[in-house]
């Protein structure tokens, strides 16, 4: 019998890898399908299931996570916040000026991630609004803009 898409996002918290890793192979495997409760699956009280959500939302990289990523950019887990960064910088075009808007966000983690994610991304209309943050307060913001910029203009 093959699990729903709900009981897989539940092995996602599982203590055995393996069980893990599989319950995030068949995730990814249904695709869009699975975008929706995975973006629910952001806000479980459950950290390693908004971790595997974020990761997973990168890899089937489907615009409409755009948004809720950026949102779990604030999560109270590093983790989180990392791999909500990293699924970011997987989306491509789509992704930029949404994380150009988030570089203003009052939170320097958030500003930090956003910077991080569009070093990644490489789009070079990111460059102006990342210059404006090398004199952000926050040391975070500003190495994560120096660096962001260093790589689009490579």
């Amino acid at each position: 019998m093959e699990n729903t898409i709900d009981e897989l996002i539940e092995l996602l918290n599982d203590k055995d890898d393996f069980v893990v890793e599989d319950a995030k192979g068949q995730l990814e495997l249904k695709g869009e399908e699975a975008v929706c409760p995975l973006i629910e699956a952001l806000s479980s009280r459950k950290k390693n299931i908004r971790l595997n959500a974020a990761t997973l939302l990168g890899a089937i990289n489907d615009e409409r996570a755009i948004p809720p990523l950026i949102a779990t950019l604030k999560d109270n887990n590093k983790l989180v916040r990392r791999e909500a960064s990293t699924a970011l910088s997987r989306m491509g075009e789509p992704a930029v000026d949404p994380l150009i808007e988030t570089l203003g966000d009052e939170d320097w983690r958030v500003r930090g991630a956003a910077a991080w994610a569009l070093g990644n991304l490489g789009d070079e209309k990111a460059i102006p609004a990342l210059e404006n943050l090398l004199d952000d307060e926050s040391g975070f913001v500003k190495s994560g803009a120096q660096s962001a910029i260093a790589s689009i203009k490579k």
